[in-house]
């Protein structure tokens, strides 16, 4: 599976150690940045990663900031992103499984490294589940005249 990855200066660290878990785990890992500590904009980076999902050069992202909060809604904000912000392994699987999130936030000042990769593993394995929650995802959008 190949997965994007972005964050900002608060998640660097994190994102960092997730990339080379995730690779470990025999996936691909796009990072789009941020390369270093200094302080950037989280919108940037969460918004290039839901790009690449959108543009189907990675099947999912793994977005990371302080809480995951800001950066997961930033993405959130493309049509054809599901964004779920998850601080513990459970909702990430069911983020997956009944709302077939294709992005993942968490954050680096609310979760410590092993607690994230667990998330991400569950987040890596679970698949949509279909049948009713199809219809619900179906739901998610609004249409074209909508807005």
């Amino acid at each position: 599976m190949r997965i994007v990855f972005g964050a900002d200066h608060a998640g660097f660290d994190l994102k960092e150690r997730l990339v080379e878990h995730v690779r470990s785990r025999g996936h691909e890992a796009i990072d789009v940045g941020t390369h270093g500590p200094a302080s950037v904009d989280y919108p940037t980076f969460g918004r290039r990663a839901a790009r690449k999902v959108l543009d189907g050069e990675a099947d999912r992202a793994v977005l990371v900031c302080g809480t995951g909060i800001g950066i997961g809604m930033s993405a959130g904000k493309l049509p054809g992103i599901r964004c779920a912000v998850v601080s513990e392994p459970y909702s990430a699987s069911l983020a997956r499984r009944h709302n077939d999130a294709n992005a993942l936030a968490i954050g680096s000042r609310v979760l410590g490294p092993g607690l994230a990769e667990m998330i991400v593993d569950e987040f890596l394995d679970a698949e949509f589940e279909g049948g009713r929650h199809a219809r619900r995802v179906g739901m998610i959008e609004p249409p074209a005249d909508a807005c």
